[in-house]
Order: C-alpha cells, then sequence, then structure tokens
C-alpha cells in the first residue's frame, strides 16, 4: 500500500451500502465537496481518503461525511440538493443527519415521501416548527403535494383528527348552485389538484373511508364562513385567488390544536382587474407576527418535465421586461 502524503486524514468504517451511494453519479457529492472546501476524497477499501486542505477544511469535509454516510445508510439514497442544505447549514445546529434520513411518510405503493430540493426541504422543516406556514411559489414545485403529505403524516400520527382541503373556485364566482350535482359534484374540478394527490399517498380503501367519514373534507373556500377548526390541519390551495376578506375569514377559522398551510402562486391571479389578491395583502401584514412563516420556492425546485424550469424562467423573464418596458414609458 501507498504511504498516505501529508496533511491526510483516513474516514474509515463505512458500510457497503453507503459508500456505493455516495459514488454513484460520477461522485457528484463528493466533487461538490471537493470544490467547495478544497479536499480531496478519494474512495479506498475500507471508507475514504482526504488529501489537501487545512485541518479546518477536513474537519468540515469529514462532519459532513459523516452526515451523508448516516442518510445513505438509513435511507439508501441521497438527492443531490441534501449536500446543498448541508453546506448551508455548516458551523450552525440546524440541520441534523435525521432530517433526511427520516421520510415524512410513505405513499400508496410503499415509497418514501421526501422533500428532493433545498426550497422543497426549507417548506418541510417550516411546517414541522410553525402552526401557520405560506407556501409561495411556481407551478410544479411540489407546494400542494408536499403541504398534503404533511397533513397527511399528521393525521396518521394523531396529532390532528381531520383534514381541511380548500381552494377558492373563481372560476365560477363562489357561486355554484346553478352547476349540476350535489356539493362533491359541484366543487370536483376545482378540487381535483388535491384529490390526486390524496390518491397518491393513501391507499385506495383508506382514502375513500376517510372521504366517508369525514376524517377528510374538501370544500370550496366560500363554504368555510362561520366555522371553527378544531384538532385540524387545514390546506387553502391556490391562494392567490382569495380575496382580501375571504383570506381573513380563512385564517380565523383555526381552532385550538389546529394547524395550516396556504398555498399560492403569485403570478397565476385569477381575481378580476383591480381585486387585491388576499394571499399578497396577508404575507405582507403578517410577516412579522411569530409563528407565521413564509417559505418560498423557486423555478429550480420545480420537479415536474425538465422543460418545466425553462418555461418558467421564459416567463418570469418576459414578465420583468415587460415591466421594465412599462417603467421607462411612465418615465418619458
Amino acid at each position: 500500500m501507498s504511504p498516505i502524503p501529508l496533511r491526510s486524514r483516513v474516514l474509515e468504517d463505512i458500510s457497503d451500502q453507503a459508500k456505493s451511494v455516495l459514488l454513484r453519479d460520477k461522485e457528484v457529492l463528493l466533487t461538490r465537496l471537493e470544490d467547495v472546501h478544497g479536499v480531496r476524497v478519494v474512495a479506498r477499501d475500507a471508507g475514504f481518503l482526504l488529501e489537501g486542505g487545512d485541518d479546518l477544511s477536513q474537519g468540515k469535509v469529514v462532519a459532513l461525511l459523516r452526515k451523508l454516510v448516516q442518510i445513505a445508510q438509513d435511507a439508501g439514497e441521497i438527492e443531490p440538493s441534501v449536500l446543498d442544505v448541508l453546506l448551508e447549514a455548516e458551523g450552525t445546529q440546524g440541520l441534523l443527519a435525521d432530517d433526511f434520513s427520516r421520510p415524512i411518510l410513505h405513499d400508496a405503493r410503499g415509497q418514501a415521501v421526501r422533500p428532493r430540493t433545498l426550497g422543497q426541504h426549507r417548506l418541510v422543516r417550516a411546517v414541522r416548527s410553525n402552526d401557520l406556514v405560506f407556501a409561495i411559489g411556481p407551478a410544479g414545485t411540489g407546494k400542494t403535494y408536499l403541504a398534503i403529505a404533511m397533513a397527511v403524516a399528521a393525521l396518521q400520527r394523531r396529532e390532528v383528527d381531520r383534514l381541511v382541503l380548500v381552494r377558492p373556485a373563481v372560476e365560477a364566482g363562489e357561486e355554484l348552485g346553478f352547476l349540476p350535482g350535489d356539493l362533491k359534484e359541484k366543487i370536483a374540478p376545482y378540487l381535483q389538484p388535491m384529490m390526486d394527490a390524496l390518491q397518491e399517498l393513501l391507499p385506495r380503501p383508506r382514502f375513500k373511508e376517510a372521504m366517508e367519514d369525514g376524517t377528510i373534507e374538501m370544500a370550496p373556500l366560500a363554504y368555510m364562513r362561520g366555522r371553527t377548526l378544531k384538532r385540524s390541519f387545514a390546506i387553502l390551495d391556490e391562494a392567490q385567488n382569495a380575496t382580501v376578506p375571504q383570506m381573513k375569514m380563512f385564517l380565523t377559522r383555526l381552532g385550538t390544536h389546529s394547524r395550516a398551510i396556504v398555498t399560492g402562486d403569485p403570478t397565476q391571479v385569477d381575481l378580476p382587474a383591480k381585486t387585491v389578491s388576499g394571499l399578497a395583502h396577508a404575507c405582507e401584514i403578517l410577516d412579522p407576527v411569530e409563528g407565521i412563516r413564509q417559505v418560498h420556492l423557486e423555478s429550480r425546485d420545480q420537479m415536474r418535465h425538465p422543460l418545466v424550469q425553462s418555461i418558467i424562467d421564459a416567463y418570469d423573464s418576459h414578465s420583468a421586461l415587460v415591466r421594465m418596458n412599462s417603467n421607462v414609458g411612465s418615465r418619458s
């Protein structure tokens, strides 16, 4: 065996499983560590050899590697964003490897549901430590899916007795009476995205039972007036289409031992012209309130088709250009 170079360190006793996870995808995790801290990480029989850098840099890499090893051992996989989060939290008491090892829950197929991007991880941590969270971001960033996953997990742990899933029915102007069928049939088109998420997360028999016995309730926003939600997990989806009075009405429905997530995309407001969005208004006035957290997701957090992020970025760039031209025109 060749001699170990000066200023090197050996990290040993690493399982074959954890090691194989860290070496996947052309060792992208190890390469990122090397780029950030200037320490070369070389795979060897019993683990890893660290070369170069100073003692401080090597110490940081060892600490990060130990966390990555624990996650790989417990979860069997590591999303690249996990390292981004760990790097961001360096030097703080913040993130533990356990945060990544334990899934939110297992879906109807038995697959572990975890946050997969930096923004999604921030959202999950915010929900775990706050009773009211605003999740704001573009389409496809997992706002609704993660919100419902967190709600279902809370229900499974018996932290709440029921889930209340709410959406504004903007296209029908909240006037649903003229539509055919009973209430469930009238509101079904507006609540279908949340229904899709629930059916992915819950086995069919459990989903059907929860809907029938009222453990899971879906309703248009207008039908929440006058209610008090106790021991409930409430989700207001597409909140950019709630008016200011509707938003206030929803937020003040929360009763004892209840929690809520409000999701929305400020760029997709379908309200009539000159009507202020309740989401933007609430985020502005509630920002300093303790116990309320706002998490902003970005196009890089989207998990749909790879083209979706490019589409979102293109629309954002176009909107910025239009605003700039409008401002120039108004000044001339």
